[in-house]
């Protein structure tokens, strides 16, 4: 996830009003410092003031985390300290996963809130249809008609750039591409742009796109062997206990590598479905 923070960061610090407006309802006037001075140093993923002179806290999110209600949480409580105000709040996500984490913690006497929202619930092609090209590479990780057909669309627009600024915006459009699965389809298309294809041989810029590239093609054969093997303990269970219920899915869906091989050695010597998730 770190390439994809430093990628997501640089693109949202520089979009434009508008497109940062539609993806969190809110306009940043300035961004501040993101490092927060807790009991143990806390550092977040954007921090910026509002037009209208309120914080704005954004956490990108690339997985469903169980806890993220409760980071947020603790994020807004050491706002309130170090700057005497609590921030409005927005958890980005970029998964590939539907978006499953809670948004909410209550109890009898409070509750807190915060917005989660999921990046593909945006128009990706209306943003690509805009002129600045940040707002056009974050467009990979939103709803898209046709990936190729936008793909293309960003490398052109990548390709009217200043040399420099070609050369990150193809690196950040190669990293968060990985997100969607769609590294390999960046690379098709951008041998078939001479300039750009150019600075895939540049001995500067080229072995850092290509890594980024590389890293796409990796996470995305990563997911696949763990979908392989959620797909094998799901039939394991089924051939052994009988119909697995919703409930056994969902939990099995959200585990980890680590935990599916706990799982599948479990599945060795258990007596029962509940000896196999336990």
């Amino acid at each position: 996830m770190h390439d994809y923070d430093i990628a997501l960061k640089s693109i949202l610090r520089h979009l434009t009003g508008r497109a940062l407006f539609r993806l969190t309802g809110y306009r940043v006037k300035r961004w501040r410092d993101t490092e927060l001075v807790v009991a143990h140093t806390r550092r977040v993923d954007l921090l910026g003031e509002t037009t209208d002179g309120h914080l704005l806290h954004i956490e990108l999110q690339s997985t469903n985390d169980p806890a993220m209600a409760t980071r947020m949480l603790e994020y807004a409580a050491a706002m309130n300290l170090q700057f005497g105000q609590l921030p409005e709040q927005v958890v980005l996500y970029v998964g590939r996963e539907k978006l499953r984490m809670r948004s909410e913690i209550k109890s009898r006497e409070w509750a807190f809130r915060c917005r989660m929202i999921d990046i593909r619930d945006l128009d990706g092609d209306e943003l690509i249809a805009g002129r600045n090209v940040e707002d056009n590479v974050i467009a990979v990780l939103a709803r898209l008609r046709d990936e190729r057909a936008a793909i293309r669309r960003i490398l052109r627009r990548i390709a009217k750039c200043t040399p420099q600024r070609r050369e990150l915006a193809l690196r950040e459009l190669t990293v968060l591409a990985g997100l969607r699965n769609l590294a390999p389809m960046v690379g098709q298309e951008t041998k078939q742009m001479p300039i750009l294809e150019d600075i895939m041989d540049h001995p500067l810029f080229g072995p850092k796109i290509r890594k980024s590239l590389e890293i796409g093609l990796e996470q995305g054969r990563e997911e696949g062997r763990e979908e392989g093997e959620r797909q094998l303990i799901l039939r394991m269970l089924k051939q052994r206990f009988g119909p697995v219920p919703v409930s056994v899915r969902k939990r099995i869906q959200s585990f980890p590598s680590a935990k599916l091989e706990q799982v599948a050695m479990r599945l060795l010597e258990a007596r029962t479905l509940k000896d196999v998730l336990n």
